[in-house]
């Protein structure tokens, strides 16, 4: 039997859930990040800032310990523009179906740490979970993480025209060397 191995879990926004709680009639949770936990999750994960981040859980029981989750999630963080560098507002509004499983579930699976059957990436994001504890707070950071964009655009921004260099590729100067050869 193989040893999934689960780093431990951020606390810049940590908001823990005791599962045995999550029984009968589905629970809603709202959380919003504070000031410090906001500037936190910024640096975490590189960026200017985070002016708001909330969230909005709907847990519901199933089977086996798992607590399935619908998550609405709204922000408004800063990015620096991949084009220009300059900052810039953007809103992010998401939802996302999630299950918080059980840790034991993935060692019970057989398979070894960073592998993947094809079918587990259909479906709702599973997160591990210990001692009877989500965290709803470290959940939402991730999706977040998830939602940014990796190369943001500020609106408006264009490319320097030495960089467009008028629609010519690379290849231009071969085509006409080349064009006689069939």
């Amino acid at each position: 039997m193989h040893r999934l191995y689960i780093a431990p879990m951020s606390t810049e926004f940590s908001k823990p859930v005791k599962a045995g709680h999550i029984h009968g009639a589905a629970q809603s949770f709202t959380l919003m990040a504070d000031e410090d936990a906001r500037a936190a999750l910024a640096r975490r994960f590189g960026l200017p800032a985070i002016a708001a981040l909330s969230g909005q859980f709907t847990l519901r029981h199933e089977r086996g310990g798992v607590i399935g989750a619908h998550l609405s999630m709204q922000a408004r963080v800063t990015q620096l523009c991949a084009v220009s560098n300059e900052a810039f507002e953007a809103e992010i509004t998401e939802t996302a179906e999630l299950r918080f499983v059980p840790a034991e579930s993935f060692t019970e699976a057989g398979t070894e740490a960073g592998e993947f059957a094809p079918d587990s990436l259909e479906g709702p994001d599973e997160i591990p979970y210990e001692n009877e504890v989500i965290d709803l707070g470290e959940a939402l950071a991730e999706q977040l993480a998830l939602a940014l964009d990796p190369y943001p655009r500020k609106p408006g921004a264009e490319l320097p025209g030495e960089a467009t260099d008028g629609g010519s590729s690379p290849f231009a100067a071969l085509k006409g060397k080349f064009s006689g050869i069939s």
